[in-house]
């Protein structure tokens, strides 16, 4: 089954209204869950991972708690329990189910699941549609959030089944996707001069003129919204460097590990090397070696590596080894960002129904620095901490980016199980630097 043609279309040409823009947005996730057995819904194969009924139910709960129960009076809840089961980390809103515990939870089952998402989708369309502007106003700003939230869910919808899947000695294959042919361009590098840049986004987390009829048209577009942790803009200065114009390839990535890569420890930082300790890492997470020959999983199930596709599942200590081998380093996210000012955004997305990184550049891709969206999200070597002047939001939403500003390493771009709508260049990704489930992969810098 292809996936979704579109959550919504590319935020510059955005036309629908904002009740369309919540239905679509919703039905794409529900659209990713078709090809499922019921099996399928309920599988937690790691921690880190949920299963596809979790985030299916968790992704109703962000709107049935943030906008239904605060704002519509007299609001009855689907079940008096949900706001315990599907609570991810929200402190401030009492106790949790715990996270590695979502697998073994049988019931409520999938068709009552879904059958929650048509109850909290019924009340927000009957909110929309009430035409209460003064209402509509003070829940139009946490409906867009809880929609970019959602689609931060249908992209690990995907890793988290992705990563079921693998741990299936059948191998299943999600859906039947081509596999991309061609190749990337030459590498090169490509020379930024020294500058005062800015970076972060430009809007104020309150910044939306008019009322609620007149901005509904724009208020999904990527030009407008941002998380809060991509606030303020702000002045740096960024010394000249060399960014590569194009993803490091699964050969590029191969001559390193051929190179022992995985046995030099001079490579690696310290905790990357007790990492790859530990977990006894020897390849990519997916990778597997059989009679000489190289193999991975994909959504699409085993296949041989394709030499020209970008390198995918790595961590940051993998990525950060990687690039001191090649004689370079990992770019900082002020030095990612200011270059992808100048490039327009096109990629491969979730819309593109690939699900694995492209060899070759999208359509829209045109350089000179590319695959910069798309395909794979890059590790930068910048520690998520907060922006000069950042102020963490106040109440429950205040734990969505805030509470996570330390031990986790940021990622810029975005992947082929990114909607493309969830794109900006301001956006900043996060994860713990061990984490390899994700799309990630590596873009090299260099000083210039």
């Amino acid at each position: 089954m292809p996936f979704p043609s579109a959550a919504l279309a590319p935020g510059e040409t955005v036309a629908a209204s904002f009740a369309e823009q919540f239905a679509a947005v919703r039905r794409c996730t529900e659209e990713l869950c078709a090809p499922l057995a019921t099996e399928d819904y309920v599988i937690q194969s790691m921690p880190e991972a949920s299963p596809a009924k979790w985030h299916l139910a968790h992704t109703s709960w962000f709107f049935e708690t943030f906008v239904l129960h605060p704002h519509v009076p007299g609001y009855r809840s689907f079940h008096p329990e949900f706001n315990y089961l599907f609570n991810s980390y929200y402190q401030a809103l009492g106790p949790r189910w715990a996270r590695d515990q979502r697998g073994v939870l049988s019931r409520p089952t999938v068709e009552d699941t879904y059958r929650y998402r048509k109850y909290i989708d019924d009340q927000i369309r009957e909110l929309l549609d009430a035409g209460n502007v003064a209402m509509l106003d003070r829940v139009a700003d946490t409906i867009v959030l809880g929609l970019h939230h959602e689609q931060q869910h249908q992209e690990l919808i995907l890793t988290d089944l992705k990563h079921a899947f693998a741990q299936n000695p059948l191998r299943p294959a999600y859906h039947s996707a081509k596999r991309s042919i061609g190749a990337p361009p030459p590498s090169r590098w490509v020379r930024f001069a020294e500058a005062l840049v800015e970076i972060g986004h430009a809007g104020a987390p309150e910044q939306r003129t008019g009322t609620f009829p007149q901005s509904s048209g724009p208020l999904f577009r990527g030009a407008h919204f941002a998380y809060d942790n991509e606030r303020p803009r702000h002045k740096t200065l960024r010394p000249a460097f060399r960014l590569a114009n194009r993803l490091v390839t699964n050969a590029e990535y191969l001559a390193f590990m051929t190179d022992g890569g995985y046995a030099k420890p001079q490579l690696w930082l310290s905790d990357g090397w007790a990492a790859r300790q530990a977990g006894d890492w020897q390849a990519p997470l997916y990778w597997e070696k059989r009679d000489e020959t190289w193999s991975t999983f994909t959504l699409t199930g085993q296949r041989p590596i394709g030499p020209d596709e970008p390198v995918c599942h790595v961590s940051y200590y993998e990525a950060d080894a990687f690039a001191r081998w090649a004689r370079a380093r990992l770019p900082t996210e002020a030095e990612w960002e200011s270059a992808a000012e100048t490039v327009a955004i096109g990629g491969h997305f979730l819309e593109a129904g690939r699900g694995q990184p492209g060899a070759m550049p999208a359509a829209d891709d045109h350089g000179p620095l590319f695959q910069l969206f798309g395909d794979v999200w890059q590790w930068t070597a910048s520690p998520h901490v907060s922006y000069p002047g950042y102020r963490q939001p106040a109440g429950a939403l205040g734990e969505y980016n805030g509470k996570f500003m330390c031990n986790q390493m940021v990622l810029r771009g975005a992947s082929c199980a990114t909607p493309r709508s969830h794109a900006r260049r301001t956006y900043r990704n996060f994860f713990p630097p061990e984490a390899r489930w994700q799309f990630s992969g590596i873009r090299l810098a260099s000083d210039a």
